[in-house]
């Protein structure tokens, strides 16, 4: 069992500055970013463009946001993660690694034989995985299920449902968001990586989801919308999703839009960038890319 000092707290650091919550949470989705690109060096391609893009949702999340012990990551009062989209494993994995849930040298293991970290999610392998992906849709029903019980065990831990835009195409993601409703979890908060893309094509052309903001609120939920790879916009997000938090109240929806690749230009605007090969002497200029970025935004 961690002591006492080695939980994490949700919310920004005593005396710490907007600007300052704001840096330190950026800093935390470069870090993720370049964990990413490391990871996706093993396999020489993978889902790297949705790690890039959902980097600053993670941070926020695993940052700022989450109650968690490191070395226990199994402890009955933790806030529930549950990553929805088990191909985002990737992005996940940095996070707990920047987190201090998983060793970052475990990282170099990702998708090899008898790794504990594979390409798709599982809880039965990773160390502060919940849930396991597979086919979409069935996330945010467990998540719904999950805060229900919280509740009934008088429990004060939050759950976090990270969804994709392809998601809701699933009809099951509509039903458990009137369940979550119905119920009143207002101890619930899902976020959408809403970028635009899936696996068949360009979103709005497999199935139109827009008006989406105006579906969620129809839904009953209390919906917010923001530039998910603005990470002050993400914490204000947050921190309205958090006050708004109760036993019984209503759940909460965050939709976070955000660009496939981001941070690394070569990767912004390539093809094909659902599942991206990338090749061997691209790696480095990536992390290149992605570092020269960074350490420009900090010195403005």
């Amino acid at each position: 069992m961690a002591s006492v000092d080695e939980l994490h707290q949700p919310g920004k650091i005593s005396g710490e500055s907007t600007s300052e919550r704001t840096a330190r949470v950026q800093a935390a989705a470069f870090r993720i970013r370049h964990h990413a690109l490391n990871m996706g060096e093993v396999q020489g391609q993978g889902y790297v463009g949705q790690a890039l893009g959902a980097a600053d949702m993670f941070a926020a999340v695993y940052a700022d946001q989450l109650r968690f012990r490191a070395d226990d990551p199994a402890w009955e009062e933790r806030d529930r993660f549950l990553l929805s989209t088990g191909h985002y494993a990737i992005g996940h994995y940095a996070a707990l690694a920047e987190a201090g849930i998983i060793p970052v040298t475990e990282l170099e293991t990702y998708g090899s034989d008898n790794s504990r970290l594979p390409m798709s999610g599982m809880s039965t392998y990773t160390p502060g995985m919940e849930i396991s992906g597979g086919s979409l849709g069935h996330g945010l029903s467990i998540a719904v299920g999950a805060a229900l019980g919280l509740r009934y065990q008088g429990s004060d831990a939050r759950v976090y449902n990270f969804l994709s835009d392809g998601e809701l195409d699933e009809g099951s993601t509509w039903e458990a968001a009137m369940g979550a409703h119905h119920h009143q979890l207002g101890n619930l908060t899902a976020m959408v990586d809403i970028n635009a893309l899936q696996a068949d094509g360009k979103t709005d052309t497999v199935l139109r989801t827009e008006p989406v903001t105006e579906k969620w609120e129809a839904f009953g939920w209390y919906t917010q919308r923001v530039d998910g790879n603005d990470v002050g916009a993400l914490l204000a997000a947050f921190d309205n999703a958090a006050a708004q938090a109760a036993a019984v109240g209503r759940p909460s929806v965050i939709l976070c839009d955000t660009k496939v690749g981001r941070g690394v230009p070569l990767l912004e605007d390539r093809e094909k960038a659902h599942f991206m090969r990338i090749e061997e002497h691209e790696w480095q200029l990536c992390r290149e890319q992605l570092t020269a970025g960074f350490e420009g935004k900090a010195a403005r």
